[in-house]
């Protein structure tokens, strides 16, 4: 689990929760789309309060593993510029079973979205530039 100011190494954040007994391995990774709402996207960036993020990444990975027998989960989220078709976070879910693995990587992002202090600039064709909210964030106390 971390903040990484450079491309996403997938392939390492997979063999951090893999293992011989976790037979299901589910891996979410969201990229940066070329459009939004009728304009076209050339790039986001990233910026987050870090330490409060990376605490939040750690804790929901920490719950999730907590909730599931066997079950490891690893979430890295890029800062910095991230141009179209690039990955932006990677969510990767391993488990001893499949429906564990899913139910977890999807609870990740979701909870992602919503209690880790990471912001994200829209930067369109036009030049203009605008920060979006797609969830508000909430922060609960551990």
């Amino acid at each position: 689990t971390a903040l990484v100011e450079g491309p996403i190494e997938i392939d390492r954040v997979v063999e951090g929760i893999s293992g011989p007994g976790r037979g299901a391995v589910v891996v979410f990774l969201g990229t940066v789309r070329n459009q939004h709402a009728g304009q076209k996207v050339t790039q986001l960036t990233y910026s987050a309060y870090r330490a409060m993020a990376r605490a939040a990444l750690e804790a929901i990975a920490a719950d999730l593993e907590a909730a599931h027998e066997g079950l490891r989960a690893a979430i890295v989220h890029r800062l910095g510029e991230v141009g179209v078709g690039e990955a932006s976070v990677v969510i990767a879910t391993a488990s001893p079973h499949r429906a564990a693995a899913y139910e977890a990587n999807r609870t990740a992002l979701e909870r992602l979205k919503t209690e880790a202090p990471i912001w994200k600039r829209e930067h369109y064709a036009g030049g203009e530039a605008v920060w979006r909210e797609e969830e508000p964030l909430f922060f609960t106390k551990r």
